[in-house]
């Protein structure tokens, strides 16, 4: 019997899936080649239990018979369940005898599905349903849809392998599911604006639907406020009205806390009390999970309680008074920090920065709450102690406040002189260690330089933080300058001391300074293992280092694009931003930076730029000063512009960016950028080449550079100079001699996988590519192709191109078929070398093909 057949219940029982439903094959799948009797599906409300038995419901097997049970989550005596589930099932008997018999007795294929189980604990009706589901015969299949677990003996039945739970985290909607529904933006849009909704609303069924019915731009970040009164009103009518005054509250209070435990729940709430509040919220379902899969600590469903804080809270002050008392008794320092600046107690919160250490600058949230205290409170609390100093000094260089973070600094001198020459030592490597990561960051690598060898000479053992921090900064100005021997051997030396000091997180801060190191010696893959690991290392922790995690995660993006595996990249893109805007962390910028690649790779290069400005206007919000960003961003645009053909405007946009990192005044690169530099220079160079105007000398350059960089172990740099020095060939004519050198260069591709500047290359010289796949002869060779090697049809085509017409209505102009329209537009691309149509009106535009 299918869902078509009749049914002993009026159609009014049967249910019907929502137009907007997306089948599910990953759920439905299990659930129905499962020999399993009885399957439950055990999850909050709005997580799309009903809908996923409903859709297993019609395709059930033939010759099976369905009885649909809605109980609607009402409370049921024992007798009165009997006569529900009897009615169903067309049996006579409705008292437990009757029915147990006639169960055991079952012969028939069938499936009896019981939608939303009593809500309330019962435990008449759940021994009631035990004593059912273990007389009932293998013929009968149980389907349990419930928002809470019944109290069964389900370990028995799971030894029996009578049992198949569907759990409640695996009914969360994801990103691959929800993506088609966004079937009116482009793919690559819906993809980006599906991770967004499952991003904040967990993917919750529910939040997910009153997302999509709000049909607000899920492309921008701010969240819409219309949706807020939905979800709460969905809140009062599912959730608070099902609970007892006293239940509702103390689940509002617990939504305002990041986690909690059954003791902090007896703090708040009362001995004994706060326990029971905990367990009868659990077992009702109402939205209580785990905690970073935590076996003791739990929280609210993130979704639901980032909308309860939102909401104002006048009692609040006091809860979190009591929150910070228990978290101090348990000597968690950063929470209890927390708790006092929302308690407003920012002097207990300043009393409680005695406790930290530069280590908690990586746990998660720690910089932005140390913000949101410098912000409130300025300077008023935070002079007391150097220790004090330095930890908002770190947090301030952290988020890229250079200008704060140098008047911070400055006021170390308060505490000058010390009472003996040994401290008054200490406290100056400290001020210099400081003062050297500001020069660092800020480009100024001489006087930096100088400030970390002073401040190691000094540091004694006990300052091994700020001697690792020292090393750090030697090593990314010894990559910085491509002395490679000396970066892996400062590099070595600090991994040994971490190690030393069981450090994970120092480690971990390390190990990215060793990826750079691998990523430059042309090695990506050996990289992003190492990465991997640290990565899972860290994650293993109790408080998870989002800030630090952030930054792998945009390591591991970028190596992960060089290596032209783009899925993955953009995976750690959106993760690493996401965990860089919570922590205020100024590398965010490289988030942004790498999506955009992704963007432009697709030729989509109105999304590409509007990362970058994006990230412009992030980084101006958080007042970071233009030199940590400025100089990458004008290089990744004027790549940008190279391959869409706006040469002249690429050209004088490196040209105004090279001359802050060249002549007496130069800055170094920022540290995250090691190849910046290089990089602005050769494209100078292709694109003054583009123009007419480019050095003679431009190949006897590009070779000098690739002997500097093969001299000192840059592989993937040499990589891409080789395949610049291709592209000068080509552009210079010497058609041959580009070929010759592409192939040659073909070899460093493969072996350091450097796909990613392979792609870029074809962006921008897309006829150097086609020449070489094609295999044209080594000797091939003569200047670049003037205005008369286009046919008189294909300057008509190029003429309706730069007109702005589609493939159609050129056929259409021409009376010629659409596929010779595109067999001469993949001529004129090639013959111009370019790739795009915008590129192919440039070009023609330069050659004098027409004004």
């Amino acid at each position: 019997m299918t869902a078509m057949t009749p049914c002993p219940q009026p159609p009014g029982f049967l249910p019907r899936l929502s137009p907007h439903h997306q089948l599910r094959s990953r759920l439905s799948r299990p659930l129905l080649e499962t020999t399993a009797r009885i399957r439950l599906l055990c999850a909050p409300p709005g997580s799309g239990k009903t809908a996923l038995m409903t859709e297993c419901l019609l395709q059930a097997p033939a010759g099976c018979t369905v009885h649909w049970l809605p109980l609607a989550g009402a409370a049921l005596s024992v007798d009165g369940f009997c006569r529900r589930l009897a009615q169903a099932l067309g049996m006579q008997g409705a008292d437990e005898a009757a029915l147990t018999e006639e169960l055991a007795r079952w012969r028939s294929p069938a499936w009896l599905m019981i939608d939303d189980y009593c809500r309330q604990p019962d435990p008449l009706l759940d021994a009631l349903l035990d004593r059912l589901l273990a007389a009932g015969s293998p013929a009968l299949v149980w389907w349990i849809g419930s928002r809470r677990r019944p109290s069964c003996n389900w370990p028995r039945l799971l030894l029996d392998d009578a049992l198949y739970e569907c759990e409640a985290h695996a009914l969360a909607l994801t990103p691959k599911e929800l993506a088609p529904v966004l079937r009116h933006l482009p793919p690559e849009q819906a993809e980006a604006v599906a991770q967004r909704i499952v991003l904040h609303t967990g993917g919750w069924c529910a939040g997910v639907r009153m997302a999509l019915l709000q049909k607000c731009d899920w492309s921008q970040r701010e969240l819409p406020q219309q949706r807020a009164d939905t979800l709460l009103d969905y809140l009062q009518r599912e959730l608070f009205s099902g609970l007892t005054p006293e239940l509702a509250e103390a689940w509002r209070v617990l939504a305002h806390f990041p986690r909690f435990s059954a003791g902090f729940c007896d703090h708040l709430f009362g001995v004994g009390e706060g326990t029971q509040y905990l367990s009868t919220l659990q077992a009702l379902g109402c939205f209580i999970e785990p905690w970073q899969d935590s076996a003791e600590w739990l929280q609210v469903f993130p979704a639901l309680s980032r909308l309860i804080m939102d909401e104002h809270w006048p009692q609040g002050r006091s809860w979190h008074r009591r929150a910070c008392q228990w978290f101090t008794a348990e000597q968690d320092w950063k929470s209890a920090f927390e708790q006092a600046l929302l308690a407003e107690e920012y002097e207990v919160a300043v009393s409680l920065l005695q406790h930290f250490t530069f280590e908690h600058l990586f746990e998660d949230r720690t910089v932005a709450l140390l913000l949101s205290l410098h912000e409130r409170q300025g300077e008023a609390l935070m002079l007391g102690s150097p220790q004090l100093i330095g930890l908002m000094t770190a947090a301030l260089l952290f988020a890229g406040r250079f200008g704060q973070a140098t008047a911070w600094i400055e006021h170390l001198g308060r505490f000058l002189p010390q009472p003996s020459a040994s401290l008054q030592r200490q406290l100056i490597a400290r001020w210099q260690a400081q003062k050297g990561w500001l020069l660092h960051l800020q480009g100024r690598m001489d006087a930096a330089g100088e400030h970390f060898q002073e401040a190691l000479a000094a540091l004694g053992d006990d300052a091994w933080p700020a001697r690792l921090l020292c090393l750090s900064g030697q090593t990314q100005q010894a990559l910085l300058s491509a002395d490679m021997n000396r970066a892996q051997a400062i590099n070595r030396e600090a991994l040994r001391l971490a190690r030393a000091r069981g450090s994970l997180l120092f480690e971990g801060l390390l190990e990215l300074d060793h990826a750079q190191w691998l990523e430059q010696r042309g090695t990506p893959d050996r990289a992003d293992g190492l990465l991997a690991d640290m990565q899972q290392l860290l994650s293993a922790r109790g408080e998870r280092p989002a800030p630090l995690l952030g930054r792998i995660a945009l390591r591991r993006g970028r190596l992960a694009l060089g290596m032209g595996q783009q899925s993955r990249a953009a995976g750690f893109f959106r993760s690493g931003l996401d965990d860089c805007l919570r922590s205020h962390d100024k590398r965010v910028l490289y988030g942004f930076l790498g999506l955009a690649q992704l963007a432009a790779n697709r030729g989509d290069y109105a999304q590409a730029f509007v990362r970058l400005r994006d990230a412009e206007r992030l980084m101006q919000q958080r007042q970071i000063p233009d030199t940590v960003y400025r100089g990458a961003l004008l290089q990744v645009s004027s790549h940008f512009w190279l391959q869409q053909g706006r040469v002249e405007l690429a050209c004088e946009a490196l040209s105004r960016v090279l001359k802050h990192y060249r002549g007496p005044q130069a800055l170094q690169a920022p540290p995250a950028t090691l190849a910046l530099i290089a990089r602005i220079e050769y494209l100078l160079m292709l694109a003054r080449l583009r123009l007419g105007s480019g050095p003679a000398d431009a190949v006897e350059q590009l070779d000098l550079w690739m002997g500097q960089a093969q001299a000192r172990g840059m592989a993937a740099l040499c990589t891409e100079l080789h395949l610049a020095k291709a592209e000068a060939l080509w552009l210079g004519g010497c058609r041959g001699q580009a070929l010759e050198t592409l192939r040659t260069a073909m070899a460093g591709v493969e072996k350091h996988q450097a796909r990613q500047v392979l792609g870029e290359l074809r962006q921008r010289a897309a006829s150097l590519l086609l020449a070489h796949e094609a295999g044209l002869a080594d000797g091939e060779s003569g200047p670049l192709p003037e205005a008369g090697a286009l046919s008189q049809r294909e300057r008509q085509v190029l003429e309706l191109i730069a007109q702005g017409h589609s493939n159609q209505q050129i056929a259409d102009a021409l009376f010629i078929s659409l596929h010779t329209v595109k067999t001469h537009t993949r001529r004129i691309h090639a013959k111009l070398g370019v790739e795009r149509r915008t590129q192919a009106v440039a070009r023609a535009k330069s050659m004098g093909l027409w004004r």
